[in-house]
C-alpha cells in the first residue's frame, strides 16, 4: 500500500509534538480586510485548517485589522463567506486584531520600561535615510537614547492625540547595524487619526503588522504560525516581539513559511482588480473572469475542486507557478460524475419534422449521467418542432461532416433518426428552418433494421424549452501578450466575455437556483449565476469547457 509522504510543515509539527514543544496544534488564517480573497489565499486557508484537522487541533479565523485606511466591513463579510464556503470551520473562534489593542498597548509600555522601545521624531523620509542599505548599516535615531520616563510621556501623548499623523512613531530598540533590515529599529506604532470599523474613535495610534501579528498569535495560543515566504526575513522580528512582550500563556508560537501558490496569466493584485471594477471592465470583485474566491464560487467552482487543486500544487519552500488549465482539470474531475447532462442549444435554428403529428408531444426517458447511474433519469419533451445548434447543419458540408445536410440522416440524441429533406433561408441568406422526416421505428435512437448513422446531435423542444442567457468566458488577460504592458497596465483580452442571449434549454432546469450546475451536452459545465439570474430569465455561466489541455502527471513509483 502506497503511503503518502508528509510535507515539510507536517514533519516539523511531528517533531514538535514528539519533543514535547507543544501538546496540541493550533493554527489560524489572518487576512487583512482590505479586499477580496483570491485563489492563493485558498491555499493558506485550506493548509491551516487542514493541519488543525489532521492533528485534532483548533483553527482560528482572525482579521488583522490594524490599518483602518483600507479596511471595510464589506471585505470582512466577503472573507467570512469565502472561508465558510471552503469548509474551514473556525467554530466560535472568530477574532480581530482590534480585540487585542489594549494588550498591544500594554505590551508597548512594557517594552518602553525595559528600554526596548522609544519614541522617534523622524519623518518617513528621514527614517529611510537613517535605515541604511543591504550593504551598509543604519545610523542611530537621534531620539534613540531618550529616557524611559520621556518615552512613556511621549507615547501617552501620542495616544491622547496630541500629535499629527506621521509626527511621531514608537520604534523597537534592537540593532541598527543588523544585516536584517527588518531588525533595524522597526516601527511598532504610528499616529493615525482615523476611525476604526470595530473600535471607532477610541484610538489614534495603531500598531504595525509586524508588531501586532505575533502578539495576536501569542494571546490566542497559536502553536504554528503558517505564513508565506515573504515573511521569512521577518521571522527574527516575530520572535523578538513574542519573547520581549511575553504575552503568551503556555508556550510561544512558532512561525513557519511556505511558498505562495501562483497561477499563470491571472490578475490577483488588489489595485489592478480595483481599477478593473472602477473602470467597469468587470462587474465587481466576484466577476467570473477573476480568480477571487467569490468569483470562482460565482462561476461554479466547488470547494472540492479548489481542495484538489491545492493538493496537486503541494506544499514546499520553493516558489512555482501552476497553469490555469490545472484548475480547470480539477473542476472537470469534480463535476463529471456529480452533475446531470442536459441538452442546451446555444445558437438555435428551428428543425421541423414534417411527418411528425402536429400538436403532439411525447416524453422520452433520458439518463441523467451515463457514468453515474445513481443520478437516475428524467423525461424530456419531444415534438414536431425542435431547436438544434446552427453548426449542426450545413448546406454544403466538407468531407467527414456527419451532422445534418440535405439527404443525410442523423440521430437526435435519445430520440429518433431524422433525415434532412430541405431548408429555408431569410432574405439575408441565413438558414432559418431545417426540414426533416423521422423514422418512428427508431425511438430511443436505435433502428430496428440495424442501419447505422455516424452523426448524433442534441436538440430541445421548441414549445417546451426555456429561453436563457449563457455567458462564455475566456481569460481576462491576453495570454499571447502576457499580463502587463510596458507601462504596467494590463493586457486585456477583448473576447474575455461572450453573451449569448437567446439560448434554448430543456425544461428540466426551469426551477434551477443560484449555483446549481449542469453539464450541457457537447458544450461544457455551466452554473446558474447568483447575481443576475432570475426565475423568469435564467443566466448560466460556463464554468469550463469539456476539452482539457492539462494532463495529470504520473506519480513516481
Amino acid at each position: 500500500m502506497e503511503v503518502e509522504s508528509k510535507n515539510f510543515i507536517e514533519q516539523i509539527i511531528d517533531q514538535d509534538l514528539a519533543e514535547g514543544v507543544y501538546d496540541t496544534v493550533h493554527t489560524r488564517f489572518p487576512p487583512e480586510p482590505n479586499g477580496y480573497l483570491h485563489i492563493g489565499h485558498a491555499k493558506s486557508i485550506l493548509l491551516n485548517y487542514g493541519l488543525a484537522s489532521e492533528y485534532g487541533g483548533k483553527f482560528n479565523m482572525r482579521f488583522d485589522d490594524t490599518n483602518p485606511t483600507k479596511e471595510k466591513s464589506e471585505f470582512v463579510e466577503s472573507i467570512k463567506a469565502d472561508v465558510k464556503w471552503l469548509g474551514a470551520d473556525y467554530e466560535d473562534r472568530l477574532f480581530f486584531a482590534s480585540d487585542y489593542f489594549d494588550q498591544m498597548y500594554e505590551g508597548a509600555l512594557k517594552l518602553i520600561k525595559k528600554g526596548k522601545a522609544y519614541v522617534s521624531d523622524l519623518t518617513a523620509d528621514e527614517m529611510r535615510e537613517y535605515r541604511g542599505t543591504l550593504t551598509e548599516p543604519g545610523r542611530d535615531d537621534p531620539n534613540r537614547n531618550r529616557s524611559v520616563e520621556e518615552n512613556l510621556r511621549l507615547f501617552e501623548e501620542m495616544k491622547e492625540g496630541k500629535y499629527a499623523d506621521g509626527e511621531k512613531t514608537l520604534r523597537a530598540k534592537i540593532d541598527m547595524a543588523s544585516p536584517n533590515i527588518n531588525m533595524r529599529d522597526p516601527i511598532l506604532y504610528r499616529v493615525a487619526h482615523l476611525s476604526h470599523q470595530n473600535t471607532g474613535d477610541k484610538w489614534c495610534i495603531y500598531p504595525m503588522y509586524d508588531y501586532a501579528h505575533p502578539i495576536e498569535d501569542a494571546i490566542e495560543g497559536i502553536t504554528h504560525s503558517i505564513c508565506t515566504l515573504e515573511f521569512e526575513d521577518h521571522r527574527p522580528l516575530y520572535n523578538w516581539v513574542v519573547e520581549e512582550t511575553a504575552l503568551w500563556d503556555k508556550y510561544p508560537p512558532r512561525q513557519i513559511e511556505f511558498a505562495k501558490m501562483y497561477l499563470t496569466n491571472v490578475v490577483t493584485g488588489k489595485r489592478y482588480i480595483k481599477k478593473l471594477v472602477e473602470d467597469g471592465i468587470v462587474d465587481g470583485w466576484d466577476d467570473p473572469r477573476l480568480v477571487s474566491i467569490a468569483a470562482l464560487r460565482r462561476r461554479g467552482f466547488t470547494p472540492e475542486s479548489i481542495q484538489m487543486f491545492v493538493d496537486l500544487c503541494g506544499v514546499s519552500k520553493a516558489n512555482s507557478s501552476a497553469e490555469y488549465s490545472m484548475l480547470e482539470y480539477c473542476i472537470r474531475e469534480d463535476l463529471k460524475m456529480k452533475r446531470p447532462r442536459i441538452m442546451a442549444v446555444t445558437d438555435p435554428v428551428k428543425l421541423i419534422i414534417d411527418n411528425y403529428p402536429e400538436g403532439e408531444t411525447e416524453w422520452l426517458p433520458v439518463v441523467n449521467n451515463p457514468e453515474n447511474e445513481s443520478l437516475g433519469s428524467r423525461e424530456v419533451p419531444f415534438s414536431r418542432e425542435l431547436y438544434i445548434e446552427r453548426e449542426d447543419f450545413m448546406e454544403e458540408p466538407p468531407k467527414k461532416y456527419f451532422r445534418l445536410f440535405p439527404g443525410n440522416e442523423v440521430r437526435l440524441m435519445g430520440a429518433y433518426f431524422v433525415k434532412c429533406e430541405s431548408y429555408e433561408k431569410d432574405e439575408t441568406g441565413k438558414v432559418t428552418v431545417v426540414h426533416c422526416t423521422y423514422d418512428p421505428a427508431s425511438r430511443g435512437g436505435n433502428s430496428p433494421d440495424g442501419r447505422k448513422v455516424k452523426g448524433t446531435i442534441h436538440w430541445v423542444s421548441a414549445a417546451e424549452s426555456i429561453t436563457a442567457e449563457i455567458r462564455l468566458y475566456e481569460n481576462i488577460i491576453d495570454e499571447e501578450k502576457g499580463v502587463y504592458n510596458e507601462d504596467g497596465s494590463l493586457n486585456l483580452n477583448p473576447n474575455s466575455l461572450t453573451v449569448l442571449k437567446e439560448c434554448r434549454i430543456e425544461p428540466s432546469v426551469k426551477d434551477a437556483k443560484a449555483y446549481d450546475s449542469f453539464q450541457f451536452v457537447r458544450q461544457g459545465f455551466f452554473c446558474v449565476d447568483c447575481k443576475d439570474s432570475r426565475p423568469e430569465k435564467l443566466v448560466f455561466n460556463r464554468i469550463v469547457s469539456l476539452k482539457s489541455s492539462y494532463v495529470l502527471p504520473k506519480k513516481e513509483s
